[in-house]
């Protein structure tokens, strides 16, 4: 119980993270270019690092908590989630232009951030109360 709840508190933080670093790193790039050589984390390589946290530990949180809760909402908006970065990841840039590819994962990050949270809430309905 207490592994999925910081599960899916990870994964939020961690689609946080995905969707900072996709609008504002641009945006700090501009406003102190002499930033870009320090910053080398605007590449694919860092949303590859990131998909290879998020996507298990996403899998794993969702389908435990899935089983406890049978919400299929929850675990549907968060496996979509995940096909959403998944696709930005692999096919957004060279075929939806980096606008379709920041589009794809802050729809991506937010839906997985959705999951996580609603299923957190539900898991702490199910907790009998303290005595």
């Amino acid at each position: 119980m207490q592994l999925q709840q910081i599960g899916d508190k990870a994964a939020v933080g961690l689609s946080f993270l995905c969707l900072l670093h996709c609008l504002f790193l641009p945006l700090l790039l501009l406003i102190l270019p002499p930033l870009t050589g320090l910053l080398a984390l605007n590449d694919e390589i860092f949303h590859i690092g990131l998909l290879y946290l998020i996507v298990p530990l996403s899998l794993i949180t969702l389908i435990v908590g899935y089983r406890r809760h049978s919400q299929t909402a929850v675990l549907t908006v968060g496996v979509t989630g995940l096909g959403l970065l998944l696709a930005a990841v692999l096919f957004g840039h060279d075929y939806l232009g980096e606008t379709g590819e920041v589009l794809l994962t802050v729809l991506g990050s937010v839906a997985i951030a959705w999951g996580h949270l609603r299923n957190y809430r539900l898991r702490q309905c199910q907790q009998p109360e303290a005595p």
